[in-house]
């Protein structure tokens, strides 16, 4: 299986203890969303992602460091890099070896200035959300620069896991960049929703560490099933069976 999940804006480029790592075979794809970031200004950034002066600010600095080729002195692995909601759940710190080995497998993660990212992939602090209207030489935004790249990325990462499944927990910005029509491949959608005066509803806060810690159980029991994870309990979830479809699972509490 391979599980779809959404980077994250918070970021810890503290020096990581794992010396092993790849490289995103969309680096450059990236150094050319970068030449066009960095010719941007602090005022061109804000109106473009919708950002205060000092996030501006911060950004302008990455990309204008941003260089190549990466290492561990300039760049670190990314499901160690990003935090936030959905890294809370997924707990990557508490990986082993044989943890690792899976989630570099199976698990990729949708980036707007990468693409699509494995575990181990290297990568360089920045912000850029795939929802970005980025005026460049494919179209007028993330989503036509990427195009079909990353859906014939996840077919050869289907064929090479000789696998036929493809797990879907990121958002719906994210996912957008993928041609679902284009996978070689069945999809399952997986969402989290919560009991609010007897109406289950999702709430994005709840439902965002409730996918990264779904990506936890999964590697941790190392499942390749879709059927295995109507067996997810974390945090007092439990498959809705009454809700859910063949093509989405829903898990309710």
């Amino acid at each position: 299986m391979l599980l779809l999940i959404s980077p994250a804006k918070t970021l810890d480029f503290s020096p990581a203890p794992l010396q092993k790592y790849t490289t995103s075979p969309f680096t450059k794809d990236s150094k050319e969303l970068v030449s066009i970031l960095k010719e941007k200004t602090v005022e061109d950034l804000k109106k473009l992602m919708g950002v205060s002066d000092k996030i501006a600010e911060l950004n302008i600095a990455r990309f204008r460091s941003f260089k190549t080729p990466f290492n561990l002195e300039n760049a670190k692995q990314a499901v160690l890099a990003f935090r936030g909601d959905v890294y809370t759940g997924l707990n990557a710190d508490s990986f082993d070896e044989a943890d690792l080995e899976f989630a570099q497998r199976n698990l990729r993660m949708l980036s707007g200035l990468y693409g699509i990212l494995r575990p181990l992939d290297l990568m360089q602090p920045y912000r850029l959300e795939m929802g970005t209207k980025l005026q460049n030489e494919r179209g007028k935004n993330l989503y036509e620069f990427w195009h079909e790249k990353i859906t014939h990325r996840l077919n050869e990462d289907l064929k090479n896991a000789d696998s036929e499944y493809i797990i879907n927990l990121a958002s719906k910005e994210y996912f957008k960049s993928v041609k679902p029509k284009l996978l070689n491949g069945k999809l399952i959608d997986v969402n989290f929703k919560e009991d609010k005066n007897g109406t289950y509803k999702i709430v994005a806060f709840f439902a965002k560490k409730a996918r990264g810690m779904m990506c936890h159980y999964i590697i941790k029991n190392k499942i390749t099933d879709p059927e295995y994870l109507k067996g997810f309990d974390y945090d007092n979830y439990v498959f809705n069976e009454d809700l859910s479809t063949e093509k989405e699972l829903i898990f309710t509490r």
